[in-house]
Parts: C-alpha cells; structure tokens; sequence
C-alpha cells in the first residue's frame, strides 16, 4: 500500500558547506603519509550520504593502492566531524570514542558493526577530524521521508518480514547489552561528573546538551519542563550499567534482506542503563509514527509495539524490563534537542526564517506533551 506523503525535498536537511572538489586529493595525500611507502593511493569520492542522520557527514568513496606489488582497491565511508560553523547537533564530537567502540563491538561480539580503519584526528586534513570505515551493503529505512509514510522497502513488506526485522534488530541491541565488564572495557564513554549514578550522569549530559542548543535557538519551555520533571523522578528500578548504543533506531540499521547486516552511528553512545536503549528504539519510531498521524495517514501503528518489543527482548537477554515512562520523557525530551539544532541549522543555511518560537520546529512536540501528561510531569 502507497500513501501520499509532502514531496522529500521539503525535510531534506543540509548538513554541510564543505567543497568536496578536492577531498580526494586532499585524502590521497594523507593516505600516502600512513600508508606503507610506494603505495601511491587514489581516492574516487562517490556521494555524500543524506538519506539518514541527522548529525555527521558521511563520504562514501574507493581506495586503490599498491601493496605487495600489485594494486589494490577497497570501498570505504569516511565519517567526518561537522563544522562548528555548520551548526552541528552536538556540542562535541569524539571521533575517537566513537572508532573505539565500534573496534572492541566488533572484537567482542557477533553484532555487524563496520570495520574500522585509519583515523585523522586534527582536523588539519579535511578541516574536520575522521577515520574512515568499510562500506557494507544494504538498505536502510530512510529518514527522508520517514518510512512510515509509505513507497519505501519497509512500508511494502509483508506483516512478517517488518516482525522479522523487528524481532532481529530487538536481538542485536540485546547482543550489544550482553558485552561483559562494559563499565570497564567501554569506560571512555562514561559521559562523566560527579554524580553518584550513571544515569544521573547521562541525565547531567542531555541537560548540557539542551543548554547548548538553547544558546542558539533560545529557551523551550516544555523541555525545561520535562528536565526538572526527569531530574525530581530518578528511576529506581534500572537494571545495571551496559554499553549503550545511544541511537539505538532502525534508521542507523543496514539490513541485508530484513538482517541487520550493519550497526551504524555511535556519537550518542554512552554506559547506562539498557532502558536507554529500548526506549529511544520505541520512540524514535514513535516520532516518525506521531507526525503521519498528524497529516491523517495511517503509518505502521502495528510496528515496533511496546509490548512486542519487551517480550522479544526478554527472550534475547534473560532480563524482564520494567516501567519505561521516565525514559520515554527522556527520549522525546532528546528528540526535541535534536529539532532545536536541526532547525537552528536550517535558519543558518537560508532554509527556513527563524521562527518567533522554536517549539514549532519540533516536530515531536506532540508526543513529548502526550508522554509528559501520561506521568504527570
């Protein structure tokens, strides 16, 4: 079934101003410095990658060079830091956090993460820091449109393909919690401070977070309101300290088929509480779910259910999840931070005027409100 939906053009957001005329030359010059001598490399930049995400630029492109005397070449994405002149949605970008933790997943355990390979970390090469990390092939649920406004691979399939993807995608955010000894082997993603609870401390990060997007946009007062809300309401029940994915959501999913075949985007990734995780993969569909219905479509109501996706991740992990109202406040309240830069940056580059009121770009404010009245904040 195909739904009419706003033509793509009109959520396509810009994410950068770089001329990437001469990235290739630039590339193969700092190639041929970590390379082994005589490898001679040429770069062939393919695209940028807009479709999904919302945060870093994404360059696909081919490597060829010699190496035991022959030629040789590989397909890579190269993951580059945006411009602080670009408005990017965080405040900070670890590139080396974020090619670490994708290194010790793929070491440690069965998830399909990318292979990781050579970082710049200074920025003196493309103005930004990167590294650069295998291409792998698949499809992705896209972002623009959002998939549950129909004419899309997902949208199209079948009742029990969309429960199969589902069902193994719940299985590998599992996967990911089960890392042994996570507070230790992944303590660089700590988000740090002095609070006594890890979730205190990612609670202490997204305020910082809401702060530097305020800075730009100017106050919300529903997020302000759901932060004093999360900040009086600490959870007791949280189930220990994992790796945490941190855009845990099926548009950061290459599927080979409905496999996940790559796990994608680790700059919110963090140690917390596996709840982190299962929420914001329920409420990121929430999100895209909550604007068809505004528009009068009908979406995939049936599709990433709450309670389908807890008993299949109690079947992946052996834990029970409880009451997960303190973290959908948290998610939608995120997402909402999220909509303040994405705006901010469509203001910046002359896509939008700026609004008298920055509530009205976010486009999840429906749902925060409704999740918010739920528990009473």
């Amino acid at each position: 079934m195909t739904q009419s939906a706003p033509p793509a053009a009109d959520l396509t957001l810009q994410r950068s101003s770089r001329d990437a005329s001469d990235v290739p030359a630039r590339l193969a010059g700092w190639l041929g410095g970590v390379l082994p001598p005589g490898a001679d490399p040429e770069v062939v930049l393919h695209t940028r990658v807009d479709a999904n995400g919302m945060s870093s630029e994404t360059l696909v492109l081919d490597v060829t060079w010699s190496e035991g005397g022959r030629r040789r070449t590989g397909a890579y994405v190269a993951r580059v830091a945006p411009s602080a002149a670009d408005v990017p949605v965080f405040a900070r970008y670890d590139l080396g956090a974020q090619h670490e933790a994708m290194r010790l997943v793929a070491e440690r355990t069965e998830v399909p993460v990318p292979g990781v390979h050579w970082i710049e970390p200074t920025g003196q090469v493309l103005g930004a820091p990167f590294f650069l990390m295998d291409r792998l092939e698949g499809r992705v649920p896209p972002d623009v449109l959002p998939y549950p406004f129909g004419d899309n691979w997902l949208f199209d399939a079948t009742p029990e393909e969309q429960r199969h993807l589902q069902d193994r995608t719940v299985e590998t955010v599992a996967a990911l919690h089960a890392v042994p000894d996570a507070a230790s082997a992944f303590a660089f993603l700590d988000p740090g401070g002095e609070n006594a609870s890890v979730l205190r401390r990612d609670l202490a990060r997204t305020r910082a977070w809401y702060e530097f997007a305020k800075a730009d946009a100017g106050p919300s007062p529903t997020v302000e309101r759901a932060l004093a809300w999360l900040e009086s309401h600490e959870p007791a029940s949280a189930t220990g300290t994992v790796l945490c994915w941190g855009d845990a959501r099926i548009g950061n999913v290459l599927y080979d088929g409905f496999e996940p075949a790559g796990v994608l985007d680790w700059e919110m990734a963090t140690l917390g509480p596996r709840e982190l995780d299962v929420s914001w993969l329920l409420v990121a569909h929430q999100v895209f779910q909550s604007i068809v219905e505004v528009l009068e479509l009908p979406g995939m109501p049936d599709f990433l259910r709450e309670d389908d996706v807890l008993a299949t991740y109690e079947r992946a992990s052996g834990v029970r999840l409880g009451d997960l109202d303190w973290y959908h406040v948290h998610s939608a309240l995120q997402w909402s931070i999220v909509f303040m830069r994405t705006g901010s940056r469509q203001v910046h580059f002359g896509e939008i005027d700026r609004p008298d009121d920055i509530e009205s770009l976010m486009h999840n404010l429906p749902l925060l409100l409704t999740t918010m009245e739920r528990v009473g904040a």
